[in-house]
């Protein structure tokens, strides 16, 4: 998750501008981007949110 924003808030901010903008879905955006899904579903989990597959972006636990 190297080329990932460390700070959870602009993690957030710019995975789901990246998912709304240029990806129909996480792994799309995985693979494109080379970053491991579940690394990244744990650190937004530990920051308090979850991925919602029907609006294709991190929501608030």
């Amino acid at each position: 998750m190297s080329n990932l924003p460390k700070d959870p808030n602009m993690l957030l901010s710019y995975v789901n501008t990246q998912l709304r903008d240029n990806y129909p879905s996480l792994e799309e955006m995985a693979g494109a981007m080379d970053f491991d899904i579940d690394e990244l579903l744990a650190k937004m989990d530990s920051s308090g949110f979850v991925f919602d597959k029907k609006v294709n972006k991190f929501i608030s636990k």
